[in-house]
């Protein structure tokens, strides 16, 4: 399959009214209220009921869509493709804010092209859509990031120091090793953000309202459509110790990505 071109535009704008859907549906059960369906990893690590209504809209549309499309689904599982195209799709990113009513969760849907696996894939088209503030960021490959109609950039200088961020696991034994990370890149720092939300801090560094975020143990559907927005926004995503079992993914623009990396690489 990696001869197949695909048309990269014609599925962002396909995850990009699949994800304003999910999202707008999120949002309605976010003010219906919240049922926890059950805990995942840990206790903190939860799914609502919403997390699986909107994970079967998203994969029910995209079947209808793309028959023979793979599918990658926090919630639901993987089904393989036969086109060369793969959906990688987290359908409430940021559960344990949109648990508590706090805004930063998101839709984030991305078409990638090959094996569904991070260092096998290329990415095609994202979308991340931001319910609770009405935003929507786009990209495709080769075609720029887009919030609405603004194309974004990547900050390109942090001369008065960077603005961070970050995310802990929910398993309690990662927090110091964590911790001791911030520490190290600390002097980098202008200050920290901590959202709670993978796909929205990528989608801020595309769009230069972060200058970098850094942070360990990503599943696939957390980065996959929001490092595409910071690649086609002019900065570098990558992801560092790739064999342990919790690798690191520094994304920034690319002055500040080869100084974060340097502190971050290797260290656990």
């Amino acid at each position: 399959m990696s001869a197949v071109e695909y048309d990269g535009e014609q599925l962002r704008l396909l995850a990009a009214d699949i994800a304003r859907e999910a999202g707008d549906l999120a949002r309605r059960r976010r003010a219906e209220g919240v049922a926890l369906a059950a805990t995942k990893s840990t206790v903190a690590d939860i799914v609502t009921e919403a997390d699986r209504e909107v994970e079967a809209l998203i994969r029910s549309r995209l079947a209808a869509e793309r028959p023979g499309d793979g599918f990658l689904g926090e919630e639901s599982g993987e089904a393989r493709s036969s086109t060369g195209v793969t959906w990688v799709v987290d359908p409430i990113d940021g559960t344990v804010n949109y648990a508590y009513g706090l805004g930063a969760y998101n839709v984030s849907i991305a078409a990638v092209q090959g094996e569904p696996h991070p260092d096998r894939w290329t990415a095609l088209a994202a979308a991340v859509c931001a319910p609770a503030w009405g935003e929507l960021f786009t990209a495709a490959r080769g075609g720029g990031s887009w919030l609405d109609g603004s194309r974004l950039a990547v900050t390109q200088e942090t001369a008065a120091g960077a603005l961070l961020a970050t995310g802990f696991g929910y398993d309690p034994s990662t927090h110091d090793p964590d911790l001791a990370v911030v520490r190290r890149v600390m002097p980098l720092a202008r200050d920290l953000r901590r959202m709670g939300s993978a796909a929205l801090d990528l989608a801020y560094v595309a769009a230069g309202r972060l200058d970098g975020y850094f942070e360990r143990g990503l599943q696939p559907w957390d980065h996959a459509a929001g490092a595409l927005l910071v690649t086609e926004a002019g900065g570098r995503v990558q992801r560092f110790d790739t064999e342990s079992a919790r690798p690191m993914l520094v994304a920034a623009g690319p002055e500040l990505f080869s100084r974060l990396s340097a502190i971050v690489d290797n260290h656990n």
